[in-house]
């Protein structure tokens, strides 16, 4: 591999195709014309997506469509804005579904089957978002509603299913299991009042769900609702359809925001829903409207399992192209697989994913001797060895340093791989003068203040980098102990901490702030100056030790984990030549750098899509 082969730059994904975005003006804002924008940008859609969380060191990146995501924004925004479909003159106005809605309601509080509601006002224009198209008209959610009310107070008791008691949690993705939705008790005259029907949507009132909303339909068991959902009885003069729609557009959840109530927990009551503008179409535009925005939802689902099966093929192409590097069996099956990456490079690696498994290849080879070439005139590494263990036996006998306990030989099931010639296989302890863990006062919960003393905190020490600005300060009562003073140069490794994270190391470069104590959670180790540090550091952060760490980390739970001194000083080492040491960690730096421009590149190209995403939305709707 050479630095020349990380020189491509990767093509920029879902650049959109051109269109002619006068036509809106022009057109006065047509449905027909507008609506093409969910089809016009389908290449920004599908490409734009971000991560949501990462474990370890970007592994398992969770991904977010983030344009799916704003496509079904825009449908269901261009949808309530009669912007999706053409309107039909022919149509009914909404004004007489109105007069409508009016009877049926007048009629069911007459027998009394809903409770007689008060008039709402009127919305003023002010209240009204947006012109609404010929006729439509502009009410309130409360106007078109059966009823608004509260769900059922009552305890959940799994043991009962003869009446269902739904629950927000019981409420995914617009889905219930109805299988798994406990029972409750309640009296058989309370059952009407609470009974869910077909039609009927549900609304979370308070906390981190607030206003998700459910469409009940094909139920076929009895349930009541629980109290923390308010119910929006249907008219069978309206599309119980439509105000689902309604309730995901941005009309509805910028009204919810707005009007939710609460310093700790947000939460929306009843009159609140009551009152939220609503923009009322025909009925016959409703159906039209329920029935295209069901066609591009589908079309959305299609997208993004597209998507997920595109990025999944990608990363395991990456991942066994990459793998085929690290397990070549001997020169030219490597060369050729490199070849095969380099003619594909700009294909390849296209995402934030792909660098890091390519930065993480990269230390893999540089540790197994693939990255630089050798050069036979280079002291051995043997003879490395030799003078290091002569070196540490001279400091023993000269007070200096204390004699460690004998580590046990290195057996070939230990081995990962085949050593170059010139190369020894070494534990960790066998470069190593000294080593030892800092200690564990009582300090305070705030970082020191200037260059007063402090004690490191596990963060200090990532991946190749040190931090001294994770401390915690010391408290005037306790006296520092300087013997635990961090210096330059000392090589650190974290002893403790999450599974992905346990066992980073870093070197301590120079001029780092004095007065910084290490915890007991980070050891020191005194590296003979015959060996370089930097290099140590490549190996312990590579896979092969991770997943040395991996089997041996102890811990009381399976999130976080601890490796002691000892298993430390046991890592092994494959040792090259001190001047291929160096020859490995300047090509490492090089390379890195490299895959950190090409991923900021990414960033810039993602964003700009992210932006061009946010820009469709606004342009359709404004």
């Amino acid at each position: 591999m050479t630095a020349q082969g990380l020189k491509h730059q990767p093509r920029q994904i879902g650049t959109p195709r051109r269109t002619d975005t006068s036509r809106h003006s022009r057109e006065g804002g047509n449905p027909e014309i507008i609506g093409n924008s969910v089809t016009d940008y389908l290449d920004i859609w599908s490409s734009v997506y971000v991560k949501k969380a990462t474990t370890g060191r970007g592994r398992n990146s969770k991904i977010s469509p983030y344009g799916i995501q704003k496509l079904r924004e825009l449908i269901l925004e261009l949808a309530v804005r009669g912007k999706l479909v053409p309107q039909e003159p022919n149509d009914e106005p909404a004004s007489v579904l109105l007069v409508k809605i009016a009877k049926e309601k007048a009629r069911l509080a007459k027998e009394g089957k809903i409770k007689k509601l008060k008039t709402l006002p009127n919305l003023s224009d002010g209240g009204k978002s947006f012109q609404s198209p010929n006729g439509w008209e502009w009410v309130r959610l409360g106007d078109i509603s059966a009823d608004i009310h509260y769900g059922y107070t009552a305890s959940a008791n799994p043991q009962i299913d003869e009446v269902r008691l739904l629950r927000i949690t019981d409420i995914q993705d617009n889905s219930v299991e109805w299988v798994t939705v406990p029972g409750c008790e309640i009296d058989s005259e309370k059952i009407d009042a609470y009974r869910l029907e077909d039609g009927d949507i549900l609304i979370a009132r308070t906390g981190g769900t607030i206003g998700k909303s459910y469409l009940v339909r094909n139920l076929d068991v009895i349930s009541v609702f629980a109290s923390y959902l308010i119910r929006v009885r249907h008219l069978t003069e309206m599309l119980p359809a439509f105000v689902k729609v309604f309730l995901g557009s941005q009309l509805y959840w910028n009204q919810l925001y707005a009007s939710s109530m609460g310093t700790g927990q947000p939460n929306v009551n009843g009159n609140a829903l009551k009152n939220l503008a609503f923009v009322l179409p025909p009925l016959a535009e409703q159906h039209r409207i329920v029935a295209k925005v069901d066609e591009l939802m589908a079309l959305c689902a299609q997208l993004e399992q597209q998507q997920t099966d595109s990025i999944a093929a990608h990363q395991t192409l990456v991942e066994t192209l990459l793998g085929a590097l690290t397990t070549a069996s001997d020169q030219k099956g490597f060369e050729q697989t490199w070849q095969r990456i380099a003619e594909h490079f700009d294909t390849l690696f296209t995402t934030k994913h792909s660098i890091d498994q390519l930065k993480r290849t990269i230390l893999q080879l540089a540790v197994m001797g693939k990255l630089v070439p050798q050069d036979p005139s280079n002291e051995p590494a043997s003879v490395l060895l030799e003078k290091i263990d002569k070196e540490k036996m001279r400091l023993v006998k000269e007070g200096k340093l204390k004699k460690q306990k004998t580590l046990p030989e290195i057996d070939d099931a230990e081995k990962p791989f085949d050593l170059l010639v010139g190369w020894e296989w070494a534990r960790l302890d066998d470069l190593v003068l000294h080593s030892e863990a800092g200690w564990s006062p009582k300090c305070k919960a705030i970082p020191r203040d200037g260059d007063e003393w402090g004690v490191l905190k596990v963060s200090a020490v990532s991946w190749g980098k040190y931090d001294p600005a994770e401390n915690k300060a010391l408290p005037e009562m306790l006296e520092p102990r300087s013997e635990y003073e961090v210096k330059s140069r000392d090589f650190l490794i974290s002893r403790a901490n999450t599974a992905d994270l346990v066992a980073r190391a870093v070197v301590v470069p120079k001029d780092t702030p004095p007065r910084l104590m290490m915890s007991d959670k980070i050891i020191r180790f005194a590296i003979s100056p015959r060996i370089s540090s930097q290099y140590l550091c490549l190996v312990n952060n590579s896979r092969f030790s991770r997943d040395y760490y991996a089997r041996v980390a102890g811990g009381t739970s399976s999130s976080m984990k601890n490796v002691s001194r000892e298993q430390i000083r046991k890592l092994i080492v494959a040792l090259p030549p001190l001047a291929e040491q160096h020859r490995i960690v300047a090509k490492v730096d090089e390379l890195m750098a490299l895959c950190d421009a090409l991923k900021a590149h990414i960033q810039d190209a993602q964003t700009t899509q992210t932006h061009l995403a946010d820009a469709s939305v606004e342009q359709a709707v404004a």
